[in-house]
């Protein structure tokens, strides 16, 4: 995720970054500029027509359609932000959850426990980092995952199948062993429940988001509708502004395809574009604060 200072205008408009849309619409913005100037040339130079041509009324078309085009960007980008936003809190509630299982073991848990304080000190960060590499799929960074579990907790493993479930029953496995083994009472075991609970309705809810796409009839309608928007632009603008009308066409292709691209690129806020989540930094930030609740707790 790009980190930025929101106050600071005049270095946004002149830095150019890897998620920025001109890069990518380049191609076809040259495209565009082509085909327009084709048209003007045509109807200017080639064909003269004049003020009267019936092509003029085009504009009252493009009057009509710029509010419709726009509500459909509207809504399409805050659906986006929407699932970027709700992304981000999933998160939050990962780590305030690691947290706070992490404070009720660490007072339970007695100090001459210390396998069982490590086990947990180990599983609970290996959580976030098994749920990054879940949903970032083939794009997985595996070493940080590693480095937080024991031997005998890697054995049981397998990254073929769901990791973030079975990192999730050892967990629990190891609660219900400490409850037979008389270390937490029944009580305590229910005390600890939501949280542990809550690890897998946190996965479910990522899985919701990353698994559901925005419907692809309604996103192909919206490309169809802004290409076949520009591509019109042409007959009518020059009219009033000749090859002027070239460059403007560009700009507006610009304005509207950008707004699209953004909306497709935060609409799946668990990948590896610049502007999505930066989930190997907050797993980070979890594995630091477990770390160190255990580790104070012990000093006491």
């Amino acid at each position: 995720m790009i980190q930025y200072n929101p106050k600071d205008w005049f270095t946004f408009i002149f830095r150019a970054h890897r998620g920025d849309t001109i890069r990518t619409l380049l191609p076809l913005i040259v495209t565009i500029a082509i085909y327009a100037a084709t048209i003007v040339f045509l109807e200017k130079d080639y064909f003269h027509l004049n003020d009267k041509s019936f092509l003029k009324n085009i504009s009252i078309l493009h009057t009509l359609l710029g509010g419709v085009i726009s509500l459909l960007l509207v809504f399409r980008t805050n659906s986006a932000y929407d699932r970027w936003w709700e992304g981000r809190k999933i998160w939050g509630e990962l780590t305030n959850n690691s947290r706070n299982l992490s404070i009720k073991l660490a007072s339970i848990l007695d100090e001459k426990e210390v396998k069982d304080r490590e086990f947990f000190k180990k599983i609970i960060p290996a959580f976030a980092y098994a749920l990054k590499n879940h949903l970032l799929s083939g794009k997985a960074e595996w070493e940080l995952f590693d480095e937080v579990l024991d031997e005998a907790q890697y054995k049981r493993i397998d990254r073929e199948k769901h990791v973030p479930i079975q990192v999730a029953q050892l967990m629990n496995e190891h609660l219900v062993d400490l409850q037979k083994q008389g270390k937490i009472t029944d009580m305590q075991l229910l005390f600890l429940n939501d949280e542990i609970k809550s690890f897998m309705n946190i996965c479910g809810a990522c899985e919701r988001i990353k698994n559901t796409p925005i419907p692809f009839s309604y996103s192909v309608f919206i490309k169809k509708f802004i290409f076949g928007f520009v591509m019109t632009l042409p007959f009518s603008m020059m009219f009033t502004l000749g090859y002027l009308s070239v460059p403007i066409i560009c700009f507006i292709f610009y304005v509207l395809a950008s707004l699209e691209l953004i909306a497709e690129e935060i609409e799946d806020p668990f990948g590896g574009d610049a502007n999505d989540l930066p989930m190997k930094s907050m797993a980070k930030n979890i594995h630091k604060h477990v770390s160190e609740i255990f580790t104070a707790d012990s000093q006491k």
